[in-house]
């Protein structure tokens, strides 16, 4: 948090004035606005020890993406006051918060990199000769180092899953466990809506709206430690043969068919 007045400067009421207006700000969570105060008040009063920590504070708190103004604001605020300890934490929390953004930014990089609506047309094209007799599958990618592929499918057929919330629950419980003891590093569920009693997420208010017809289809959610993705494929039968549209994104988190499967991977701190 911002610093205390330590005593008037060079300033005069001026700074004073300034840095309690930054204060105001900071204290209201508008960091931009009390950094912009505090660097108006360093003009007056470049001496002040304070002022720079408290600059430096108001950039710390606008999230993670000021880190190079915080770092270089708490670099010229040591060199005013080398033995303060707040400057000594905040420097320190800055550090970890910069290593944690980079960390969000490699994952965030990998999910940009993951463009699995590539593989969708192959899936597409070969399930339009099978729609109709499709069962719901979970495919798994299985971690050759850890298992036997050899012994353990990497595709479990779940054609019970979706009669009712029990058989649903029971289910999603039995491939969760599936996965994490067949140390699986992905998975991706194939099921046609035509099957799908429970849940009908086609059938949500609200924010959970369906917004894509009542086409039949088919559902594609791809589920691991760091991504979740889901597809819907819209069918139809015109002039004697099944017709695929492109595939569709849709929110994962309103339209679901399973819950997470995996454990979500966060940064250390």
């Amino acid at each position: 948090m911002a610093e205390k007045e330590v005593g008037p400067g060079k300033g005069g009421s001026q700074e004073i004035s300034l840095k309690d207006k930054g204060n105001e700000f900071f204290k209201a969570g508008n960091y931009l606005k009390a950094a912009a105060l505090y660097t108006q008040a360093i003009k007056q009063d470049p001496s002040n020890p304070a002022l720079y920590s408290n600059r430096a504070a108001a950039f710390l708190n606008l999230a993670m993406e000021q880190y190079d103004d915080a770092l270089a604001a708490f670099q010229i605020a040591v060199q005013y006051n080398p033995q303060s300890a707040e400057v000594s934490r905040k420097i320190k929390r800055l550090s970890q918060l910069a290593k944690d953004n980079k960390r969000a930014q490699e994952v965030q990089n990998l999910r940009s990199n993951v463009d699995i609506a590539k593989g969708l047309e192959t899936l597409k094209s070969e399930m339009v000769s099978s729609l109709s007799k499709m069962d719901p599958r979970v495919y798994f990618l299985l971690d050759k180092e850890k298992t036997q592929t050899d012994k353990f499918a990497p595709v479990v057929n779940i054609d019970k899953a979706f009669e009712s919330p029990h058989t649903h629950s029971n289910c999603f419980s039995f491939i969760r466990q599936y996965a994490e003891d067949f140390f699986s590093r992905a998975a991706s569920l194939v099921a046609p809506k035509s099957i799908i009693s429970y849940p009908q997420v086609w059938k949500g208010q609200g924010s959970r709206k369906w917004k894509h017809g009542q086409h039949d289809g088919f559902f594609v959610q791809f589920e691991s430690p760091i991504l979740r993705k889901l597809w819907f494929i819209s069918s139809s039968y015109e002039m004697g043969k099944t017709l695929c549209r492109d595939p569709e994104v849709l929110d994962i988190g309103a339209h679901e068919v399973l819950p997470r499967l995996f454990k979500e991977k966060l940064s250390k701190s």
